[in-house]
């Protein structure tokens, strides 16, 4: 292949992660709003692709959502690639084919069985702190094992959530690659447009989005601030099961996407969640096999209102009886708003425990969820975002909406219609 030149001229910063990037197979990179990390890493990902001697080489731009990856990522991918000869885009699939047979797709993270199955030469987790804690290392890191592949992690913070730990995990693995850029640090923006950042943002926002902070608050989140007050009053403990305590179930059903159930067990005031569990692409059974699989004695499974309606196929059955038919009886949860859901929820987290170890993927999801973010008119909205958060969060309402439910008590006195007795 003939000489190329990709027209990136990296700034001095830029080159630093290059160095850093080539000595290390994962790299986690936090940085500021603005610093340049998603042009870097393209041209990272595009420069490994053409010097790959490897059959068909393959790689990733991983976003959230397809769609942002594609507002994002796709028109520098195809910027950067479309001066080398040979450059070929397909542009409903996202994807950058080389002459020399290697290939750039842009994924998104938000279905997880879409990209499952895939091998992958090296990828890129951009919006990291976005992105459902699970997709790596069940989906991706896979998919790098054959091929011996890369990845690099950029985001900026979003809370103590994943990214954190990934980050705080790669300082402590020589074999990764960890490193923190604050505006302040950088010198790319200047401090009249850092001002005016100031100007217009909360202290907390600005902290998180402008000096790399894991420590602000969440912008926007319902529960984060309480929970964080849960951690400081050591309400997160290890081995928070009793077995001398019934244990409910609260669950969102999913359709095309996440369910999502937690297991709970009340003592006095107390609510005690003791485990969580969610999954995407299976069946009520394979929900059923799990509840068994767990060995606890249950009291009630807390169901959403909508599990009552019909659906299409399935004898037009609703889930309600589905579940049913499996052995699983349970409660439906009254309806409520999800303002009013949400307020009940906040009001009921001062009485929780949890089991840090078992419910660790479900408490991160618990403060990632949050308000709906209104570009234009730069104000939260008052409806939440719909992301990976979404379900962990709309299963816990469920079982708080749910909780003055009389559940079913065999002491009491059934009445008998005699009338129909022969």
């Amino acid at each position: 292949m003939p000489n190329i030149v990709i027209p990136y001229k990296p700034r001095a910063l830029q080159k630093i992660l290059h160095g850093q990037i080539d000595k290390h197979r994962f790299s986690v990179i936090v940085l500021h709003r603005r610093a340049g990390k998603t042009v870097m890493a393209i041209n990272h990902m595009l420069r490994a692709a053409l010097t790959n001697k490897l059959l068909n080489p393959r790689y990733a731009f991983i976003s959230p959502y397809r769609l942002q990856g594609k507002a994002t990522a796709w028109d520098y991918i195809k910027q950067f690639a479309g001066k080398i000869p040979g450059t070929k885009f397909n542009e409903s699939e996202l994807r950058c084919d080389l002459a020399n047979g290697a290939r750039i797709t842009i994924l998104g993270a938000e279905n997880d069985q879409a990209i499952r199955g895939i091998s992958l030469d090296g990828c890129v987790f951009d919006e990291t702190q976005s992105i459902k804690p699970t997709i790596f290392p069940e989906v991706i890191r896979p998919a790098l094992a054959d091929r011996k592949g890369w990845c690099i992690f950029i985001g900026t913070p979003k809370g103590r959530n994943n990214f954190y730990q990934l980050y705080e995990q790669a300082k402590k693995n020589p074999k990764w690659y960890a490193c923190t850029y604050k505006a302040s640090e950088t010198d790319i923006l200047d401090e009249e447009e850092l001002q005016a950042a100031k100007d217009v943002m909360s202290k907390d926002l600005y902290e998180q989005e402008f000096e790399c902070s894991f420590q602000a608050a969440i912008t926007g989140s319902y529960y984060g601030t309480i929970i964080e007050d849960l951690v400081r009053e050591k309400r997160m403990v290890s081995n928070l099961f009793d077995e001398d305590i019934d244990v409910e179930t609260w669950w969102d059903l999913g359709m095309n996407d996440q369910t999502a159930i937690w297991f709970v067990q009340r003592y006095k005031k107390e609510i005690r969640l003791i485990d969580y569990y969610e999954n995407t692409g299976h069946g009520l059974d394979h929900y059923a096999d799990v509840l068994k699989k767990k060995g606890f004695e249950y009291s009630t499974h807390i169901f959403p209102h909508d599990v009552k309606v019909r659906e299409l196929g399935n004898y037009a059955k609703t889930r309600l009886e589905a579940l049913l038919d499996l052995g699983i009886v349970g409660e439906v949860a009254p309806k409520l708003s999800i303002e009013d859901g949400i307020e009940a929820v906040r009001k009921n987290l001062i009485n929780c425990w949890f089991d840090k170890d078992k419910c660790g993927t479900g408490i991160e999801y618990l403060k990632a969820y949050q308000k709906k973010w209104d570009d234009k008119a730069q104000v939260f909205k008052s409806k939440p975002q719909h992301s990976y958060a979404s379900h962990c969060a709309d299963s816990f309402r469920t079982g708080i909406a749910g909780q003055g439910i009389e559940l079913s008590n065999w002491k009491n006195e059934v009445p008998i219609n005699t009338n129909y007795i022969v």
